[in-house]
């Protein structure tokens, strides 16, 4: 098994939404209205990986830390 997967939720810098930051996204982060809709984001297409999601508030300090253990079982 590999390693975690480190999800970020920061809100941008213009206070348009948040964005989901990550290596394992495709373009490196995603736009989002709230950061609910980009912590969802992260569990259900990581849901078969460990992950772990760090939501920072608008002072740039981790307020919220959520883990997720793949459920991904070999038939």
């Amino acid at each position: 098994m590999s390693g975690v997967i480190i999800y970020e939720v920061r809100p941008r810098a213009d206070r348009r939404g948040f964005d989901l930051i990550s290596e394992a996204l495709p373009f490196g982060k995603l736009w989002y209205d709230n950061a609910e809709s980009a912590a969802g984001y992260a569990e259900f297409y990581s849901r078969s990986k460990d992950i772990e999601i760090h939501i920072f508030n608008e002072g740039r300090e981790l307020t919220e830390t959520r883990k997720h253990a793949g459920d991904f079982r070999e038939p």
